[in-house]
């Protein structure tokens, strides 16, 4: 996935202002973990980290901070938000409406292309588990997605969910790093594919319940460990 610093200096020449790469920056921190829940956001820390002074860190952390992705504790200051149940929940909830409609569309209209394409990323997923690398099967799993949706032929749906993306990785790689739940990925998303290769929309939807609320679940279990 890349560091902090590496990601700031690839986006660097994009035409942004230098606020909105620092916040993306440390948005993309937050989300795939780099920057942990509870860890504190020391202003000439990661001004010093990034090359910058500390005036967009503080404009990206105000930002930050309206997403929920960050919180103002008393006398410590900024820190990562901690993962919660309920923000979670609302998260795959949404998911979970967004996923089931646009497997359901593409059974409908997937074309021959787009599901060679589905039955290559199917494979390169496999392929990313063994490697165990968190970032990759990260990747993978997003991209596998990403041709459901594109297939569903509905650009307003796609623009939905693409907004809500961001979001979602998160919790994503939350689920991935628990390793023991990988083989049951691998299933999923063959009986997901299987069921769009038939076209058979009622059990693509159902497969993809399945594999939305099982996410779900095993995020709360890892929660609830985290706790005790």
């Amino acid at each position: 996935m890349g560091s902090m610093e590496e990601y700031m200096m690839d986006n660097l020449d994009a035409l942004l202002p230098l606020r909105d790469v620092v916040f993306k920056t440390l948005r993309r921190a937050i989300l795939t973990g780099e920057l942990k829940p509870g860890e504190r956001l020391m202003e000439i820390h990661l001004a010093d980290k990034l090359g910058v002074s500390r005036t967009p860190i503080r404009e990206a952390i105000r930002k930050l901070e309206l997403e929920g992705l960050v919180v103002m504790v008393p006398r410590r200051g900024a820190q990562v938000a901690h993962i919660t149940s309920k923000g979670m929940s609302e998260v795959l909830e949404v998911r979970l409406a967004l996923e089931e409609l646009a497997v359901g569309l593409a059974c409908d209209r997937i074309t021959d292309e787009e599901i060679d394409r589905l039955l290559v990323a199917c494979t390169a997923f496999e392929k990313a588990v063994e490697t165990g690398d968190i970032g990759k099967i990260t990747n993978a799993d997003v991209a596998f997605h990403d041709i459901i949706e594109e297939a569903s032929h509905n650009a307003r749906l796609s623009q939905i969910i693409s907004n809500l993306a961001e979001q979602m990785y998160r919790y994503r790689v939350e689920y991935i790093k628990d390793n023991t739940g990988w083989t049951t990925l691998i299933s999923e998303h063959r009986m997901i594919t299987d069921a769009i290769v038939k076209r058979d929309p009622s059990l693509a939807t159902q497969a993809m319940h399945v594999h939305i609320k099982n996410q779900e679940n095993t995020i709360l279990r890892l929660l609830k460990k985290d706790k005790s």
